[in-house]
């Protein structure tokens, strides 16, 4: 249930200084390493102040072999999907996905000239959002059903005694 809303804030704070402030994204980058880095040397100061000590070992920050070869797997899958659906379309021996492909291309264009990048992709972001909440919620409702369920199979097995 966090997850989605940190990436909404992330999300919307990258929105703010792109979109609203007309930043690049370079200077996104360099505005958050700033940040992070005056963070540190702000708790680094704090830490040696109050003698405690803090292991600082790279190898934590670093992510696994399988994680990087599961990342790369799953961007490799998603571009070739892509790149199928767009060999196919484009052959047009399948009209229905060649129709289909050009007006989402069509429904994009003209996206792309009513709001600017920063605009889709915060809107995309947040519709994203809204969906991880929406899956939440049905997990804990499934879960609620099955409480209340149960609950009733044994108020209703003590009204038979």
């Amino acid at each position: 249930m966090g997850r989605p809303l940190v990436v909404l804030v992330c999300g919307s704070l990258v929105y703010y200084h792109c979109a609203y402030r007309e930043s690049s994204i370079l200077s996104l980058v360099s505005d958050v390493l700033i940040v992070l880095l005056c963070s540190l040397a702000i708790l680094g100061m704090l830490f040696r102040q109050m003698n405690i000590s803090v292991p600082v070992d790279p190898l934590e920050w670093q992510i696994s072999q399988d994680t990087a070869n599961g990342i790369a797997a799953c961007l490799a899958n998603t571009i070739g999907a892509a790149e199928s659906v767009l060999r196919v379309a484009a052959t047009g021996h399948d009209k229905r996905l060649f129709f289909k492909v050009v007006l989402s291309l069509y429904v994009l264009s003209a996206l792309g000239r009513l709001a600017s990048g920063a605009t889709v992709a915060y809107a995309g972001l947040c519709l994203f959002c809204l969906y991880i909440f929406a899956q939440s919620f049905q997990s804990v409702s499934k879960f609620a059903s099955r409480y209340w369920r149960r609950r009733d199979l044994i108020s209703g097995a003590q009204d038979a005694m």
